[in-house]
């Protein structure tokens, strides 16, 4: 039996109406809760990039990869482990400015976790932690413990891999070269 583990699908394609619709369908047939997702332009002029991360073995989430891949819409697609790419997640946190002062030791938080404060009114503090999902998290929690968090969002995981251009370029360059014979 293959080990569970959590993988990140990137897919290109042209901005559709109705596509992300098919593409959550080919997760959810196969059983795959979808963890996150970002949509997003790509470097590519006209071509979007959808990350999706899921937890799977590597047979159905190579069968998942074709099938998305036979999709007309969709240009190509991959699929990836942690250590094949760099990811980040975007984390904003809402407390309220009077606990968040009476903290004492802002400095030391900020530190700790590499925060920013993106906005301080006289009612409350957004801060933003960009990081993996424990560094976003493991902050939740802490602010949890010693705050009231008023409100919490992240987003999906981002993410490009650690080869030198864009695995799409290589393929799109070939198929060029390929049309021009």
């Amino acid at each position: 039996m293959n080990d569970i583990l959590l993988y990140t699908v990137t897919i290109f394609s042209e901005n559709h109406v109705g596509l992300l619709n098919q593409i959550s369908n080919i997760f959810t047939r196969r059983g795959l809760n979808i963890e996150t997702l970002s949509v997003s332009p790509s470097a590519i002029s006209g071509i979007h990039k959808f990350t999706v991360t899921t937890y799977s073995d590597s047979d159905t989430i190579e069968k998942v990869v074709k099938q998305i891949d036979k999709r007309v819409d969709i240009i190509k697609s991959f699929y990836n482990t942690d250590d094949e790419l760099v990811y980040q997640e975007i984390a904003l946190y809402k407390v309220s400015t009077e606990q968040f002062l009476g903290l004492g030791s802002i400095e030391e938080l900020i530190r700790k976790y590499n925060i920013r404060i993106l906005e301080m009114t006289e009612n409350c503090v957004v801060l933003e932690k960009t990081g993996h999902y424990d560094e976003t998290q493991g902050l939740f929690h802490e602010l949890s413990e010693k705050l009231t968090v008023l409100q919490f969002i992240r987003s999906g995981r981002i993410a490009i891999n650690k080869s030198k251009i864009e695995r799409l370029s290589d393929m799109l360059a070939k198929l060029e070269v390929k049309r021009q014979q």
